[in-house]
């Protein structure tokens, strides 16, 4: 048998497990999955704003770039893409792809109701919502990926010039 020396950290470690595992005992005590709530798609899409492109003035309602933009002074990301940067762009190619990107959310923002869906963070590094931006189920995101506009957001920011 193989004994441990208890260390502030490995206490802190097992009360967070410890934490964690009596949250998922209620959590199925109450028959309540909170990642299924927090990520399901609403039935029905209640947002609906005009969005231009942000410019100098105070941001409330605009698209920033590609995978954020502003809705009633709050800043959010589109969690399940990443888009060619343009602030700043590494290279043309990033650029150009970048206007493209912002021009198509836009579009898409301004196309109808729409749901903003809560994943497991709330907020990136930088202060702003993490959200994925539903259209009858269906991401917005996603549609900037299959139009080559976007990549799904894997977790790490990948180049966009070759």
């Amino acid at each position: 048998m193989r004994y441990y020396r208890l260390t502030p950290s490995r206490i802190a470690l097992a009360s967070a497990f410890a934490i964690v595992m009596a949250g998922i005992l209620v959590t199925d005590h109450l028959g309540i999955d909170r990642l299924k709530l927090a990520s399901a798609a609403p039935r029905t899409d209640t947002l609906t704003a005009t969005f231009p492109i942000c410019g100098n003035e105070r941001r409330v309602t605009c698209v920033v770039d590609g995978d954020t933009f502003w809705l009633d002074r709050v800043k959010v990301r589109i969690a399940d893409i990443d888009a060619p940067e343009l602030s700043p762009p590494r290279c043309d190619a990033e650029r150009a792809k970048g206007e493209a990107a912002k021009y198509r959310l836009q579009q898409l923002l301004n196309a109808g109701a729409f749901s903003l869906v809560s994943g497991i963070r709330d907020e990136d590094r930088y202060g702003r919502k993490l959200r994925t931006v539903t259209r009858k189920g269906r991401s917005i995101g996603e549609t900037l990926v299959a139009e080559g506009l976007a990549r799904r957001w894997d977790g790490a920011r990948h180049p966009w010039c070759n």
